[in-house]
C-alpha cells in the first residue's frame, strides 16, 4: 500500500511538471533557447523588411533577456525606428529619450536627438489637418515648440551630425508654422474686437519671428488694431515701416492713408 502511495505521488509530481512546462510561457516561445546574436539578427531583418510590429517584439524580447551589452544598446536604438516607421511617434519619443539617458556619451546618440526631434515633428500635424486637410499653422503649437526645442538641442550638442542640415531646415519650417500660428490668434483678437491684445500679439511675432513671412502680416495687422483704437501716431508710424519693408504686399496698399 505504501508503495502505491509513493507511485501515486511521483507520478502526479511528473505530470504536474509536465503541465507546468507545457503552460509555461517559454514553451510557445520559438525563441526561448536562442542566442542574443540570433534574436538581433531576426529583428534587424525585420525592421530592413519594413515589418515593425514584429521587429518591436523581437527587439524587446532581446533587451528583456539580454539587458547588458552591444546587442542590448543595438535594440535599444534601432527600436526608436522601429516605433516611428510604426507610426508610435509618442513611443518613438520614450525610446529615444530613453537612450539619450543610458548613453549619454554613445558614439551615435546624435541620432537619438534627431529622432526624437522628427518623432515630434510628425505628431504636430494634428488630427484634423490629417483628417480634413487643415491649415498645419492652425494646430495646437505645443508639439510644434517641443520638437523645435529637441531640433535646437542637436544642433547645439552636435553641430557637426550629419543630421543636422535635416533638423535645421524642419526647424525654419516649425519657425514659419508658429509665427502662422500667432498670426492666427492676433486675427481673431482683431475680429473679437479686442484691438490692444492684437497689436500685442503682432509685436510680439515682429520681435520673435524676424525674417517670416508672418512679419508682414503682423504689421499690417497693428496698423488696423492701432486705428480701432484711435491711436493715429502708432498706426502712421507702424504703416511706414509696413511700405518701407514691404511696397509690394497687397495690405501696403490696402491700408496707405487716405490723403
Amino acid at each position: 500500500m505504501k508503495n502505491l502511495l509513493v507511485r501515486f505521488l511521483f507520478i502526479s509530481l511528473l505530470l504536474g511538471s509536465l503541465i507546468g512546462c507545457a503552460s509555461s510561457p517559454d514553451a510557445d516561445d520559438p525563441y526561448a533557447k536562442s542566442s542574443v546574436e540570433d534574436i538581433y539578427k531576426d529583428a534587424k531583418a525585420a525592421l530592413d523588411d519594413g515589418n515593425y510590429e514584429s521587429a518591436i517584439k523581437l527587439y524587446e524580447k532581446l533587451e528583456s533577456r539580454f539587458p547588458y551589452g552591444r546587442y542590448a544598446e543595438r535594440a535599444q536604438m534601432e527600436i526608436i525606428y522601429a516605433y516611428y516607421k510604426d507610426m508610435d511617434e509618442d513611443t518613438a519619443i520614450i525610446a529615444a529619450d530613453r537612450f539619450i539617458k543610458l548613453h549619454p556619451n554613445h558614439p551615435l546618440v546624435d541620432y537619438a536627438y534627431y529622432m526624437r526631434g522628427l518623432a515630434s515633428f510628425n505628431l504636430s500635424r494634428s488630427f484634423f489637418e490629417k483628417l480634413f486637410g487643415q491649415d498645419k499653422s492652425e494646430r495646437d503649437p505645443k508639439m510644434a515648440r517641443q520638437s523645435f526645442d529637441y531640433f535646437t538641442q542637436l544642433v547645439k550638442r552636435y553641430p557637426h551630425s550629419k543630421y543636422v542640415p535635416d533638423a535645421v531646415n524642419r526647424m525654419k519650417t516649425l519657425r514659419d508654422n508658429l509665427a502662422q500660428y500667432e498670426i492666427h490668434v492676433a486675427s481673431y483678437y482683431l475680429r473679437r474686437g479686442a484691438y490692444l491684445a492684437a497689436a500685442n500679439r503682432g509685436k510680439y511675432i515682429i520681435e520673435n519671428y524676424q525674417a517670416t513671412p508672418a512679419v508682414s502680416q503682423a504689421l499690417a495687422l497693428m496698423v488696423r488694431a492701432y486705428r480701432k483704437l484711435d491711436m493715429p501716431k502708432l498706426a502712421d508710424d507702424t504703416y511706414r515701416i509696413l511700405a518701407l519693408n514691404y511696397p509690394d504686399d497687397p495690405e501696403t496698399e490696402k491700408l496707405k492713408p487716405a490723403k
